[in-house]
């Protein structure tokens, strides 16, 4: 192994502790600077794959891979996304009907099918069909799974696809159900106090013996849990009409999120794992981080959000993210698969997830003014 890489990990923590954006940094913000580094991201990614191709990882993935395909324009992207969608998947979501994590691969088929030039209706069939047998059937109860989407994952993988398949189709009920099981679990994991959302009924405080907190005190909430809201909710206002009647609560909860998230960046630029504990959980945590600069970023972009208090704060985000891409282009500092806040990842820890996020960050950062 080359010294440089050897170095790589040390060089990476000297660069997060920097805070605040140096005249150096403005590469960063170059149109060039910012594809190229996208198309690098995603080529080591598509070189290193990872889970089944349906899995709930590779569906955060190709939001980002797409999202990447329109900012660079690269026939590598784009025929990578084929190749899962038509050949390894044939169009097929997970064996779930009934669960989010088995929807979210859809949204790519959905924004594949709206730019191709020879729509074909298998591309869509599967997808209408489980989502049809989604909304018939009751969720099987068991535990905590009192309701359609009992865990706050499931509003990036569940909604934004609904969302898209009602405005693809024409057909309202996948919006209107949509709705319906999202105010579902607002209700149950959303606090209205600190303005995120508990992972599941688990970090609910309830009062009781089942109650837990983090080492200072504070309740948990997750870093990359309350990326996925919302990074999700970006999703789905992007599909909503201009005059449909929930969109005055997305845009509600969306501008009330930001703001939160703006308050709990760190000063390298990066959230912490735990969002209201970031001194116990040393190191950013870049796919919470890459989802909150999307979001961020987005909202900016789109006259949502305060551009004089939001924008730094996009920007200081995007700037530490690429300083935890190596020079092969793999996203690190990404914390494996799990379901609250840990310390087990470091600059080689990379996921599927992570570089979808990253490559989200990128697609709405190169459109800032």
């Amino acid at each position: 192994m080359s010294a440089k890489k050897l170095l790589l990990p040390a060089l990476l923590l000297m660069l997060l502790s920097c805070s605040g954006s140096k005249d150096g940094d403005s590469m960063y913000f170059n149109g060039k600077y910012i594809k190229r580094v996208m198309e690098q991201a995603a080529e080591w990614q598509i070189a290193h794959p990872k889970h089944k191709q349906y899995d709930w990882t590779n569906g955060a993935y190709y939001a980002g891979m797409f999202a990447a395909w329109e900012t660079t324009g690269s026939q590598k992207i784009y025929d990578a996304m084929m190749a899962m969608a038509r050949d390894s998947n044939q169009w097929l979501p997970g064996r779930r009907w009934y669960h989010a994590d088995d929807h979210v691969i859809a949204q790519t088929y959905i924004d594949l099918y709206r730019t191709a030039k020879d729509k074909q209706a298998e591309m869509l069939r599967a997808t209408i069909d489980t989502l049809n047998k989604f909304i018939a059937e009751p969720y099987p109860v068991r535990g905590i799974e009192v309701i359609k989407w009992w865990w706050c994952d499931a509003l990036f993988m569940g909604p934004p696809t609904m969302a898209k398949l009602s405005r693809t189709t024409g057909d309202n009920r996948f919006l209107e159900y949509s709705d319906l099981y999202y105010k579902e679990c607002y209700d149950l994991l959303y606090n209205r106090e600190e303005h995120l959302f508990a992972r599941d009924l688990n970090y609910v405080i309830k009062e009781d013996s089942t109650d837990r907190y983090e080492a200072n005190g504070r309740r948990i909430f997750w870093s990359r849990g309350n990326g996925w809201v919302l990074g999700g909710l970006v999703r789905i206002l992007k599909e909503l009409p201009k005059d449909w009647s929930s969109r005055p609560f997305y845009e509600q909860l969306y501008r009330e999120m930001c703001t939160r998230i703006v308050e709990l960046q760190q000063e390298d630029g990066l959230w912490r794992a735990s969002l209201l504990d970031p001194e116990a959980y040393p190191g950013g945590e870049v796919s919470g981080s890459g989802f909150f600069c999307y979001s961020l970023a987005w909202g900016v972009n789109e006259g949502l959000l305060d551009a004089e208090t939001c924008r730094p704060a996009a920007k200081k985000a995007w700037i530490s993210l690429n300083k935890c891409v190596n020079e092969e282009g793999r996203v690190g500092w990404v914390q494996p698969i799990g379901a609250d806040p840990r310390k087990n990842f470091n600059a080689d820890s990379w996921e599927v997830y992570g570089t979808g996020a990253f490559l989200l960050a990128g697609s709405e950062i190169i459109k800032m003014k």
